[in-house]
């Protein structure tokens, strides 16, 4: 049995859920799904400019894990854009920033404490 996927903080869950190309009907619109830490990770990169390690403590992971959410988010935008395809922004194993994550083990605490990473 694979072990549970970790809780990656983001700041605030997205106003918009789907991006698609003008003139083509959403259901004609082949979809690219974005998972909402994926989406995080971009926005901290790319948008507000931080370099991995710091994105990486904001959203409580590695900066292996951070590269790896972030390479993936990177290639499913770029095959969306070059492609046609729609985006739409579901799932993944989140918790908003400033709420804690409610699980029995963590406490509320997440995995190492609210700083991001062990310390």
């Amino acid at each position: 049995m694979p072990r549970p996927r970790k809780y990656r903080r983001i700041a605030s869950e997205f106003g918009i859920s789907f991006f698609g190309p003008k003139g083509i009907p959403m259901h004609e619109l082949e979809m690219t799904a974005l998972s909402h830490e994926e989406v995080e990770a971009l926005r901290l990169t790319d948008l507000e400019g931080l370099y991995q390690e710091e994105a990486a403590q904001e959203m409580g992971v590695s900066r292996a894990t951070f590269g790896r959410i972030l390479d993936g988010a990177r290639k499913k935008l770029t095959d969306a854009l070059i492609n046609g395809k729609g985006i739409q922004v579901k799932g993944g194993a989140y918790s908003i920033a400033d709420r804690p994550v409610s699980c029995r083990y963590w406490h509320g605490r997440g995995r190492h404490g609210w700083r991001g990473g062990r310390g």
